[in-house]
């Protein structure tokens, strides 16, 4: 910084000609605050200076900040400390980046590698503590997890040091971030490397501090024990002007320091540079008006050093010049001073190798992370934001883990819990012997299976928790619990359901196995059996409005036949019996009448094509209710159990037990088991004989309670949803990622399928468990309202049709001046008389066909009187149908006649011919 200083004033004259002249006046701190106290007064006493670049040391700096605000004299400093607040120090100017602007850098690579646990190490000073606030609040923000602090010393020999290494070497975490200057840091590099702390599985990283300042560390502590390290520091662009000036600053210190070994221009070189070139500008906006002058202090007898300072009337012109200032070609790169606060730049990552270093990335708060950075100095925007290839200590090009298992030599301890029954899920044994501890079942075999998905070695070994009643278990929740205790030191592994309230205090894996929580009932006896299962196709309102239609058509074909068709005439207990006859008998098709309207045809052609469908749908549902068994349970509904007062049964230990009280089921009313055995006992007693009526509980035990009992009980809706199974590990374990992630490839793979096969059999052998859409076979009037709508429409548009037509062709009669109670008796009266008898233009052909119907009747008594004619005359059908004797089937018209019946009824014509005319004589 010394040699950067001269060389910005001599640049500066050099490029200015100006009258005023920065003079420098050197001082060296000796790294004591008291002898920067000292530097500074006599500065400010005694050479009576304008401004103050330094100290560097932020103990010092706060003293002289102080002495700068009294005597309104800029002082410029490096000092890194963020406790140094620009705000409160109208007269200070940050002339380097605080420690703490490097934190979210930091934690953008703990983030790029997934890392949730880290160790600070720092040192135990301003310095030191000042960066930690920040840097854990950077972490927390990732959820990162600062598990321990390492307090280092200065004063702090060896075997402390390596006694505090030792320690950090017993935990888990294998991330550490060192903040310390670089002779404690070389120091603590060398026994971490004893300690065998630089080998695979460890990260280390730097901050700025030591990186940029690693040529001060001996070369050699530097190539055999902080390999692989990495750092962090302000990026510094490459140009043509900062070659140039390295090449000088290297020259001049030679000159100015021959004995001390060469060292390399640093950042905080190129820092020094330009704020005394930006002090240099802001002298020359000043201008020569302005005459450095200090006004002297009030004369009074017994002043002290501090009392004599003179307060510059230059300064706080000074000051307001710099306070927002920027250099167009600052060698450190873009030097912009901000509120008196330098403004962050680019953060270059290193990756430290041999006796150098080698940049891996970048990262900017804009961007984060990047490999690549652009010429202005911000990140390349690609989709790949991982940084370049890192060599790890211990030459390791595999990204390290962040933590391991701790070289006490203790296992991974699983505690397991020791249930009654439901030996299916988890089953812990001892060995008599050995007293080793053995788990099986359906979790444990999934644990083991995730345990070798793992892409490292974790040996482990099972902590039973036996029950000391095995009548009452206690509750999963008092067993997770022993998690927090530390009663267990790292995961549980059981049937153990991942739940909201449980996850306060525990970290549960990736769930293992089917969520969610439904009932099982016993299913009723078989509906064969039953003397009225022929009324069970159909629901209620379909059978009603089946007959209400039937009456409804009846009497629509009784109202358009009964004026024109002898068959729905004569007395009124006739006519009211042929409504119902004639709708009902086309249920089976057993009508015989014929019918002669068109509109009739119409309306029953609709209606036999409803009466179509629902026989077919009536026999399908029959026959399906008659050949297949169908399981129907006894409740469809939880609801159900409430409103009957059923007793309902639950898994002793569960959470299903807090499930029910919340939907309002009385405690009194709930009982626990513990075995499929005891499940299958209680629903055989029911409520009544001292068991329950359904059981509620989670899927995987009810598949399992199913896939034995499956022709008893079927499972009803509706489900309520939980996580699942999963592991549970203590809060903020770094386990759990790496856990999760195994448990996805285990159940994405065919061992899945086996496990589950191998402990709860092939549930395709009972493939009628699943209950729980359970609907009624029954059919509904939801499925025929478009039939019944359409038959409605027809039949209703035809009776209006035939009202329309009676009306009008009786017009007259409602054209009178009668009283309405009259002429509607009148037109009731028209409309019972039979349509021939009211039509004067058809009785003339009615009476010869009665004539001749009269001459057959008289022939057929008295064969003489036609002697031509046969004894025995084959039936005469006539056209009209008046008369005429009933079809054989359905309800068709006359049909045709056939040759035959032409023949004869022509031959009977010209027979008839003599006689009618002796008839007329």
């Amino acid at each position: 910084m010394h040699i950067s200083i001269f060389l910005a004033l001599a640049d500066y004259h050099a490029a200015n000609r100006s009258a005023i002249r920065i003079v420098p006046h050197l001082r060296d701190s000796k790294k004591d605050d008291v002898e920067a106290a000292s530097a500074a007064i006599y500065l400010l006493k005694d050479v009576h200076v304008q401004a103050i670049f330094g100290p560097q040391m932020s103990t010092q700096t706060d003293f002289v900040i102080d002495l700068g605000n009294r005597v309104k004299v800029p002082i410029i400093s490096p000092a890194t400390s963020p406790s140094l607040s620009v705000k409160e120090n109208p007269y200070f100017i940050r002339g380097a980046l605080p420690s703490s602007s490097q934190t979210k850098a930091i934690s953008a690579i703990v983030k790029n590698y997934n890392w949730r646990e880290v160790v600070i190490i720092y040192e135990d000073s301003s310095y030191g503590t000042g960066i930690l606030p920040h840097l854990t609040d950077a972490l927390l923000e990732i959820s990162t997890v600062v598990s321990y602090r390492s307090v280092i010393s200065p004063s702090a020999n060896d075997d402390q040091i390596l006694r505090e290494l030792y320690k950090l070497n017993t935990m888990q975490t294998r991330v550490f971030i060192v903040h310390l200057q670089p002779f404690l840091a070389s120091r603590i590099f060398l026994k971490a490397k004893e300690a065998g702390m630089m080998s695979r599985g460890y990260a280390w990283i730097i901050t700025d501090v030591l990186t940029s300042l690693l040529d001060l560390v001996n070369p050699s502590v530097v190539e055999a024990s902080m390999q692989g390290v990495l750092g962090v520091k302000p990026y510094v662009p490459r140009s043509n002007e900062l070659d140039n000036f390295t090449k000088r600053w290297r020259k001049r210190f030679r000159q100015e320091y021959p004995d001390m070994d060469q060292v390399e221009l640093n950042v905080y070189g190129l820092w020094a540079y330009d704020s005394i070139t930006s002090l240099a500008e802001a002298v020359e906006k000043v201008g020569t008006t302005a005459v450095p002058k200090l006004r002297k202090p009030d004369t009074r007898e017994n002043l002290t050093d501090l009392d004599a300072l003179r307060t510059s009337e230059v300064g706080s012109l000074l000051i307001d010049s710099m306070q927002n200032t920027q250099l167009k070609t600052g060698l450190s790169g873009d030097f912009r001073i901000v509120d008196g606060e330098l403004q962050p730049s680019p953060y270059q990552i290193v990756n430290i190798i041999g006796k150098g270093e080698r940049s891996v990335g970048f990262w900017t708060e804009k961007d984060g992370i990047s490999y690549k950075l652009k010429m202005n100095g911000k990140t390349t925007k690609s989709n790949n934001k991982q940084l370049g290839g890192i060599i790890w200590p211990g030459e390791s090009t595999i990204v390290p883990r962040g933590w391991d298992i701790p070289t006490s030599g203790k296992k991974l301890r699983v505690g397991v819990p020791v249930k009654g029954g439901l030996e299916q899920f988890i089953k812990v044994e001892r060995d008599s012997k050995t007293q080793a501890v053995t788990a099986t079942g359906f979790c444990a075999d999934v644990f083991k299976e995730v345990i070798q998905s793992l892409p490292y070695a974790v040996p482990y070994e099972f902590i039973p928790f036996p029950i000391p009643d095995s009548i009452n278990l206690p509750d999963y929740d008092d067993l997770l619990d022993k998690i927090t205790s530390k009663a267990i030191s790292n995961p549980f592994v059981g049937d153990v359901t991942i739940l909201a309230s449980r996850a306060e205090y525990v970290d549960f894996t990736l769930p293992f196995s089917e969520s969610g929580i439904s009932a099982v009932v016993p299913v009723r006896d078989d509906d064969r059996k039953n003397a009225w299962i022929f009324l069970k196709p159909l629901k209620a309102e379909l059978w009603i409005t089946t007959g209400a239609f039937f009456i409804f058509i009846g009497f629509v074909v009784w109202v358009l036949e009964h004026r024109v068709n002898k068959e729905f005439r004569g007395p009124k207990r006739k006519q009211f019996g042929m409504i119902f006859w004639f709708s009902f008998s086309t249920l089976v098709f057993a009508h015989r009448e014929r019918v002669t309207s068109n509109l009739t045809r119409f309306v029953l052609i609709v209606w036999v094509f409803v009466v179509l469908v629902l026989t077919s749908s009536y026999t399908a549902s029959l026959t399906s209710m008659l050949t297949v068994q169908q399981l129907q349970p006894t409740i469809i509904d939880l609801n159900d159990l409430i409103k009957n007062g059923e007793y309902v049964g639950y898994q002793e230990g569960s959470f299903v037990k807090d499930v029910l009280k919340s939907m309002k089921f009385d405690s009194s009313k709930l009982r626990s088991y513990s075995t499929l055995e005891e499940y299958n006992e209680a629903l055989s007693r029911s409520s009544k004989n001292g068991g329950v009526g359904a059981i509620v509980d989670e899927l995987p035990y009810l598949r399992l309670f199913l896939n034995k009992y499956c022709r008893k009980y079927i499972m009803v809706g509706p489900t309520y949803k939980t996580a699942g199974f999963g592991f549970a590990f203590p809060k903020g374990s770094p386990l759990v990622p790496d856990f999760s992630r195994a448990v996805l490839k285990v159940v994405e793979g065919e061992f899945m399928n086996n496990i589950i096969q191998k402990w709860f059999g092939n549930e395709t052998d009972c493939p009628e468990q699943d209950g729980m859409a359970i609907a009624s076979d029954s059919l509904t009037l939801d499925s025929f309202k478009g039939l019944f709508l359409i038959a409605g429409v027809s039949a209703g548009s035809a009776l209006l049709l035939f009202f329309f037509s009676f009306l009008y062709q009786n017009r007259e009669i409602l054209a009178t001046h009668d009283s309405i109670g009259k002429r509607l008796s009148a037109i009731a009266k028209v409309f019972d008389e039979e349509r021939d008898n009211c039509n004067s233009k058809s009785q003339k052909p009615e009476a010869n066909e009665s004539q001749a119907a009269t001459l057959f009747a008289a022939s057929e008594a008295s064969p003489e009187i036609l002697p031509d004619l046969p004894l025995q005359i084959p039936e005469i059908r006539t056209s009209d149908g008046v008369g005429a004797s009933p079809a054989a089937e359905g309800f068709s018209t006359t049909e045709p006649g056939t040759p035959v019946h032409e023949t004869i009824t022509g031959t009977t014509e010209e027979r008839l011919n003599p006689v009618q005319e002796i008839i007329q004589r």
